[in-house]
Parts: structure tokens; C-alpha cells; sequence
């Protein structure tokens, strides 16, 4: 078992599956005998405000928040969020970014301009940056909210724990809606996982 504690930062808008994504995760690390910590901010999550979730993994995890310039990994379902978070990444950490745009509500009424550009940005902070268009990719599959788990494949290789045992957990999540959503999941996943590689 990896000695270290392992910081994934989770970020996007409402309705992303940001926070399923988190428990996905958590859940993960939990089976496999990590100390496990997560917390999560939701701002009108369900009308499509922003949403961060801490996830903490280790052999021993005191806080669930992640510092700025502590996470090891920042998986962003929406690019200016990405943009926003980029502080709390290490040095040596990644980001794997939805190039998929989609604005928050604070956006639409006026009260913030989306900012121009967000991956070119990210690039120029030298960020380790890995970017998928997730969200054409879900709309493809048939179903937008199947983000999550393009994005969860995306990053599966890149975790301290079998990418199977991460999938096992994420279909899991879905065996309760039938066969049919097990396989679409099992679909996305596998799409996020090749584009990756």
C-alpha cells in the first residue's frame, strides 16, 4: 500500500456528476483498507452552481480539505472551473479537464464574464495537463450525465489502486438501474480510459 496520502480535487458545475464521481472514489479507496476523508462544497448544485469535492486517501488522513498547492490530481468536468482550481494542484500534480464548456448560472444572469480560453491558460501555467472532450463524448453515448464516468476512466490508470477495482466500484453505483445503465457506464468508462492512453 502507497504510504502516501493521495489528494484528488474533483470540480465542475451542478449536474456533472462531480459528486458521484467523489463517492466513486471514496468508496474505492475505502475497500481497499485507506484511510479515506472526503468533503464537498455545492453552490445551487442542482441549478447548475459550482461544485468541488476533497477527496483524501492514505494510511492515515487527519482533515478532508486539500490545501492549495497540495492535490495531486484535479479531475475537472468543466474548463474555467479547472481554470479556477488550478492553485490547488502541486508542482508535479495533473489535471485532467472536460474541454466540454458549460456556463454556470453566474455566467448567464451577468454577474461573471466566462473567462476566455481556460485550457489555453491552464497550458500556459505549465500545468500537467490531460483534456478530453468528455462532454461531446457523453452526448454521444446517448446520455450527457455519463461524464462522470468518461472522466473517472480517463484518470483510472493514473491512481494508486487497480483501474478495475475503481470500475467494479463505479458499476456498482449503477447495478440498481438495470443492466442497461451498467453498460452504458461500462462504455464511458472504457472511452474515458482509451483516450487517455
Amino acid at each position: 500500500m502507497n504510504t502516501e496520502v493521495t489528494n484528488i480535487l474533483v470540480v465542475g458545475i451542478g449536474g456533472q456528476g462531480v459528486m458521484t464521481a467523489a463517492d466513486i472514489l471514496a468508496t474505492t479507496a475505502l475497500s481497499l483498507g485507506y484511510d479515506v476523508k472526503k468533503t464537498e462544497v455545492a453552490g445551487m448544485a442542482q441549478r447548475g452552481g459550482v461544485v468541488t469535492s476533497h477527496v483524501r486517501f492514505g494510511p492515515k488522513v487527519y482533515s478532508p480539505a486539500i490545501k492549495p498547492g497540495d492535490a495531486d490530481l484535479m479531475l475537472a468536468f468543466e474548463p474555467a472551473e479547472a481554470l479556477r482550481w488550478c492553485s490547488h494542484l502541486k508542482d508535479e500534480g495533473q489535471a485532467m479537464v472536460n474541454t466540454f464548456a458549460q456556463e454556470p448560472p453566474v455566467v448567464s444572469i451577468g454577474l461573471f464574464d466566462y473567462p476566455e480560453n481556460p485550457i489555453g491558460k491552464i497550458r500556459e501555467m505549465g500545468v500537467n495537463l490531460h483534456d478530453l472532450d468528455a462532454g461531446t463524448a457523453a452526448i454521444e453515448l446517448g446520455d450527457r450525465r455519463l461524464i462522470n464516468s468518461i472522466m473517472l476512466g480517463a484518470i483510472s490508470d493514473q491512481l494508486p489502486f487497480p483501474a478495475e477495482q475503481l470500475e467494479e466500484n463505479l458499476l456498482n453505483r449503477f447495478r440498481h438501474k438495470g443492466e442497461e445503465i451498467v453498460a452504458l457506464n461500462q462504455k464511458a468508462f472504457d472511452l474515458g480510459r482509451k483516450a487517455y492512453a
